[in-house]
């Protein structure tokens, strides 16, 4: 369908000023810097100590390779991979961060919510990907209805807010999950995030395109795109980093597994398989409870980067979405007839004076 009805203005150039057009050194800079900061993060209290040169370093790393690149796209890119132009406005800076956290919370959830139904309910891996749906089945129709309405009201703002303020609720609602959770309760509580987190992906995208100029229009979609991965990525690398070492805390103090506590807690799915086979009904109990006082912990985190999020979002302005196209690649039109050539096509099938 797109390639039949999206008809644009084909910009020909050759293969090799296409590729010098590719910002190599930014690109480097940029994807080195946050795949050594999300190592560090991920080794951190886990692998290695938090005040380890095997955890520091990474993270030093990243954080200067990630000011280099900042620094490279603004004084040295004759083609920045991201236009620093991007971020001349408060509208679109705040969105740009609060749809990361939004694809860190999102994330975050649909990792360690079917590791709960697992582990604690007791649930088969194919059950515990069923249990998942009334946390993403709300997402995409929740989206859908929010982009009409947003379209047809030509505002936004209103479904940030309100996606926001229900995210925080649902998230916090996690943190009445238990052993002995039934599941009509689960269902209500894992659906309430669902419905915030589907309002929020068509609203922000809108968010940043109406606070972007007109030459900027393709970046801000694509690097919006990108800061919600960024989230993701960064969302389960912290998710995993609460969840051991809150684990690795609360096994120190268990009765059975203190001893054990460390090795443990290096891999959430790893521990799902262990508590199904443990055949002692007292250890198993243990660790189950073990496991849902770490997972509220992410709740707790996730909760709070949604309300500082909601808080966030009332510094978006509703900007008007009522613009026209312009830009070096724009619709193709078809050309339209000359007067001249018009007239001699009415001439020639005019019936004759008779």
């Amino acid at each position: 369908m797109v390639f039949i009805f999206l008809r644009l203005n084909i910009l020909h150039s050759t293969l090799a000023s296409k590729l010098r057009r590719i910002d190599f050194i930014g690109t480097i800079l940029f994807v080195g810097g946050t795949t050594s900061l999300l190592l560090g993060l991920s080794w951190g209290g886990v692998l290695h100590p938090w005040g380890s040169a095997q955890t520091l370093v990474p993270i030093a790393i990243g954080v200067a390779s990630c000011l280099g690149f900042i620094l490279y796209e603004a004084w040295l890119a004759e083609e920045p991979l991201i236009p620093l132009s991007l971020f001349s406005n408060t509208t679109a800076n705040v969105s740009y961060l609060i749809d990361a956290w939004h694809g860190c919370i999102l994330w975050c959830l649909l990792y360690y919510l079917p590791l709960y139904f697992e582990a604690v309910q007791g649930y088969r891996p194919i059950i515990a990907g069923v249990a998942l749906f009334p946390e993403t089945f709300t997402v995409a129709p929740l989206a859908i209805i929010t982009g009409c309405m947003v379209s047809k009201t030509g505002k936004y703002r209103w479904a940030i807010l309100a996606g926001f303020a229900l995210t925080t609720f649902g998230v916090f609602l996690n943190l009445r999950l238990d052993i002995s959770t039934s599941i009509p309760a689960w269902i209500f509580l894992t659906t309430v995030s669902g419905i915030g987190l589907g309002m929020l992906f068509g609203s922000m995208e809108f968010a940043v395109q109406a606070a972007s100029s007109d030459a900027d229009q393709a970046f801000a979609v694509a690097t919006f795109s990108f800061f919600r991965t960024f989230g993701q990525a960064v969302g389960v690398a912290v998710g995993g980093v609460v969840f051991q070492n809150q684990m690795m805390k609360n096994l120190r103090q268990s009765q059975h597994f203190a001893p054990y506590a460390g090795e443990l807690a290096r891999d959430a799915a790893a521990l799902v398989q262990l508590i199904k086979d443990t055949i002692d009904p007292d250890q198993k109990m243990e660790l189950r409870l073990v496991y849902i006082k770490s997972l509220r912990t992410i709740f707790i985190v996730l909760g709070t980067i949604s309300f500082a999020s909601f808080l966030l979002s009332f510094l978006i302005k509703d900007y008007d979405m009522d613009r026209a196209l312009s830009g070096h690649q724009g619709f193709r039109e078809e050309p339209k007839p000359s007067d001249e050539e018009t007239l001699c096509v009415v001439s020639q099938i005019r019936p004759s004076d008779s």
